[in-house]
């Protein structure tokens, strides 16, 4: 599979991530089949987080890896959410997020760490002080945020020395406010209405990879698009841009976010090694402009 250069750090990873937050759905037999399967497309890039399954997620990912080099693989994970209870981003409970997660792992390091959602009460100083000693003990080699906009990320990076690599969004066809608000600039409609604060334009501008999440979903998990009869127009364009490409809806709805100049990279979370094998393969399909912006509008979204 091709590859990117994450946050321009030179550390080059698959173009399509795999997330692990239903891996523990899976049985031994299913998880093993299914981490060998994206090995063998290429995708060895893991998105974890400390509260996937309550932690059950990183450790049945770690048991499917027998007989893996760690240096073959590249290992996210995300930190700071209390379920229920708060967002945690001091010092003591990011180090702590980490030491527990690198038990589950069974690693000596993690190659990227996210901060999972903004902390109200973040102090930034904590925060560097944090990523300075897990990066110093060698701990965690790079650092991102996830769901944060420009300026919590410009804040952060006043204090914080170490580059920050990656921004997890949620972006799809269906849910593309990052798009419209930049094609709709000077409008009065709400497609103009600017949501993110410029994020797509601010992660380009600062080298920082956007990592789409749910990229097959509308609304805030409200459900896949691809087969929904709530898009009836939108399934019509993919599928007939499926069958001229001969391959699945699902990869050319991915097609869709790679054929984005930011060169984004999505976090799939299927575990379905067929449908996988979908995701991977939009790493080989280009979408012609016209194609892009058909898609695009048959979702609901208008050009001004």
């Amino acid at each position: 599979m091709r590859t990117l250069n994450l946050g321009m750090t030179g550390l080059d990873v698959p173009v399509i991530g795999v997330g692990c937050m239903r891996i523990n759905s899976l049985n031994k037999e299913e998880a093993d089949t299914f981490v060998r399967t994206a090995l063998d497309l290429g995708a060895n890039f893991f998105d974890n987080a400390d509260i996937y399954g309550d932690g059950h997620c990183e450790e049945t990912f770690t048991t499917a890896l027998h007989k893996v080099r760690r240096r073959d693989i590249f290992i996210q994970t995300k930190c700071g959410i209390k379920p229920g209870v708060c967002f945690d981003f001091s010092k003591s409970h990011i180090i702590k997020s980490v030491e527990l997660s690198l038990e589950r792992l069974r690693t000596d390091y993690i190659d990227v760490l996210l901060l999972h959602r903004p902390d109200a009460l973040m102090d930034e100083e904590e925060v560097a002080e944090a990523f300075a000693k897990l990066q110093l003990s060698g701990k965690v080699r790079f650092f991102g945020v996830s769901n944060q906009n420009p300026g919590q990320i410009a804040l952060l990076k006043k204090y914080v020395k170490q580059p920050l690599v990656a921004n997890q969004l949620q972006f799809s066809i269906a849910h593309a406010g990052m798009i419209s608000e930049g094609l709709h600039v000077n409008m009065l409609d709400d497609a103009a209405v600017n949501r993110s604060g410029g994020v797509l334009d601010y992660c380009r501008l600062h080298d920082i990879t956007v990592q789409p999440w749910s990229p097959f979903q509308y609304g805030f998990f409200e459900g896949p698009f691809l087969g929904s009869p709530k898009f009836p127009e939108l399934n019509k364009v993919i599928d007939e841009i499926a069958e001229k490409y001969q391959v699945s809806s699902t990869t050319i709805a991915l097609a869709w976010i790679l054929r984005h100049p930011a060169k984004m990279q999505p976090i799939v979370g299927t575990m379905n090694p067929k449908r996988l094998e979908d995701c991977v393969k939009a790493a080989e399909i280009t979408l012609s402009r016209e194609e892009w912006y058909a898609i695009y509008m048959a979702a609901g979204n208008i050009l001004p």
